[in-house]
């Protein structure tokens, strides 16, 4: 719920803008995506402040604080929509008293594009970024991975839980059954309908839409998609149209495909390699 200022941040996410703030470091946002809690950036956040960073990870509006009470109330992630998602986000990055780098994955990874296209982003990672206004590949294991959702109208309005198997197909294809049972039962939560049915419709909306991303904002600064090669919910062929989009950009677009991985890259055991991939580009950029 929002405060008497608009505002939606926690007393835990306002905390962690002050820990920010409180460090002369860079810091870095993440963000994730449909089906996750913040808590999965855990190892990355580790990881980045390890090489001299200062991270926060903000959840999206409302959401709980673990992954047992997000099961047992899937009705508080019902509405939730991308720009609202956003503009939680923007609120916190706006409390910072330095332009932070922002990391996102599947919806976090549109939404660190929308931050991008705002100038208010440092340098941005996308990974397996969830297609926004303007990206036109609708491969068949997308479409597939988004019916679970997407085959009910009434879910727009709705929390929406994977099964196992839905979960196994568009997250953990390129997983043994072992590891995708194990993140199963760490990670999933139920996610938000709407931002599927936005996306879905994006293109179809003559006023843009809430998924539309402003690519050609001068101020964007450098930004790297990454994508696994064997994701079957945000396919390789998502990415790439988007790394053409963004690519059109003055500052610096990078590609990188991450061989022989699916949609969970960012929480598997191969997580490393994906985020040593990012810390170098940051790395790159930001002394």
């Amino acid at each position: 719920m929002s405060d008497a200022t608009g505002s939606t941040l926690a007393d835990w996410e306002l905390a962690e803008i002050e820990r920010a703030n409180a460090s002369d470091l860079t810091p870095i946002v993440f963000v994730h995506g449909l089906w996750l809690l913040s808590s999965s950036w855990r190892p990355w956040r580790d990881l980045f402040e390890d090489n001299g960073f200062i991270t926060l990870a903000p959840g999206w509006p409302d959401d709980p604080a673990t992954v047992a009470e997000a099961r047992e109330h899937p009705e508080v992630f019902a509405r939730k929509m991308v720009q609202q998602v956003t503009d939680h986000y923007l609120d916190a990055i706006s409390r910072l008293e330095q332009a932070p780098v922002v990391i996102g994955h599947s919806f976090g990874g549109l939404i660190a594009q929308k931050i991008a296209g705002e100038g208010a982003a440092a340098a941005t990672v996308a990974i397996d970024n969830a297609p926004f206004k303007g990206v036109l590949p609708l491969p068949a294991s997308s479409l597939k991975s988004a019916a679970p959702v997407l085959s009910n109208p009434a879910n727009a309005k709705r929390g929406v839980a994977l099964s196992f198997e839905q979960f196994q197909y568009g997250w953990a294809n390129a997983l043994d059954d072992e590891e995708a049972r194990h993140l199963y039962d760490t990670f999933h939560v139920p996610a938000a309908g709407a931002p599927l049915f936005q996306a879905a419709f994006a293109n179809f909306n003559p006023f843009g839409g809430e998924t539309a991303v402003d690519s050609r904002n001068p101020e964007r600064g450098p930004m790297l998609i990454i994508a696994g090669e064997e994701d079957h919910t945000v396919a390789p062929a998502i990415s790439h149209a988007s790394y053409r989009i963004q690519s059109r950009n003055p500052g610096t677009t990078e590609e990188i495909v991450m061989p022989s991985r699916g949609h969970s890259l960012t929480i598997d055991s191969g997580w490393r390699a994906v985020a040593d991939e990012a810390l170098a580009f940051v790395q790159r950029f930001i002394q």
